[in-house]
């Protein structure tokens, strides 16, 4: 069993991150973001013409995942996250050969220790591919709450969590030590009646605000109506819907084996994407 140093800076309380996601099972989850990567995940790996004989899916909450991949991988087996909200990984060294994870990667403190921890988990020549959220997410709600404690409050409280974009994944990929990283957005821009039905989609998805500097005190009534009035003048359509942004960004790599492409000089010619995530047999 391995588990990432602790000195890293903890941003998330992740036992509590644990307890919500069991209370948005308990008023029936919002899955409509899981749903969608579960089928494109399922795409992704189809064009991947191999076998993955070991595999296992990386802390995504609920079973979703692991339904729609069953069939594609019949020993898939689930790493569930530690009740004491650690970031440990049950896995031998060079175990597996794919390691999938869905929707859970962007509450990981130590995201550059979990993705080493993977990689020396993974057999030479296996795969991670992963989904996490990221970018411009909520952007929407973030700026709608920002403008309405400057203006009830007199200051700024963290809410929403902080995203890696796309080109500080293909980064972390690269630290981790795994070879040929490729990463891609999925933007899915939902519409809503108003704020107040965003957030509870984000209780029902379990991802209301865990972070350790998140405020302890409930919002103001006053704060919650003036954030859900700036969010309407800013941000809905002409029917008066609102709008809110999620990005999803996929990210993928494989552990190092001698069969794959080697990095060239620069100038010297170019590596399709394509076949780095679409790459067959070895040799």
């Amino acid at each position: 069993m391995t588990q990432a140093p602790p000195s890293t800076p903890r941003l998330f309380d992740r036992a509590l991150l644990l307890r919500r996601q069991r209370r948005a099972a308990a008023l029936g989850p919002e899955n409509f973001l899981l749903d969608r990567v579960a089928e494109d995940m399922n795409d992704r790996l189809a064009a991947v013409m191999r076998n993955f004989d070991a595999a296992a899916d990386i802390w995504t909450p609920g079973e979703g995942l692991q339904v729609g991949l069953r069939q594609r991988l019949p020993s898939l087996t689930r790493v569930a996250p530690p009740e004491s909200g650690s970031e440990v990984l049950p896995l031998s060294n060079g175990s597996l050969d794919l390691a999938v994870s869905a929707l859970a990667f962007q509450f990981v403190n130590d995201l550059p220790g979990v993705l080493a921890l993977i990689r020396r988990a993974l057999k030479p020549d296996g795969l991670l591919l992963a989904a996490m959220i990221g970018g411009d997410t909520l952007t929407e709600l973030r700026q709608s709450f920002a403008a309405a404690e400057a203006e009830c409050e007199g200051g700024v409280s963290p809410r929403v969590a902080p995203f890696a974009d796309l080109r500080d994944v293909g980064a972390l990929l690269q630290r981790a030590g795994l070879a040929l990283p490729v990463t891609d957005v999925d933007r899915v821009v939902v519409r809503y009646g108003n704020a107040f039905a965003l957030m509870q989609d984000l209780r029902r998805m379990g991802a209301t605000n865990v972070l350790i500097e998140r405020r302890r005190t409930p919002t103001r009534r006053a704060t919650l109506l003036k954030m859900a009035q700036i969010y309407a003048e800013r941000f809905a359509d002409p029917d008066g819907r609102i709008r809110a942004t999620f990005d999803i960004i996929w990210l993928s790599a494989w552990a190092p084996h001698e069969s794959q492409p080697k990095p060239l000089r620069p100038g010297s010619g170019r590596v399709s994407l394509e076949e780095a995530v679409k790459r067959g047999t070895k040799g």
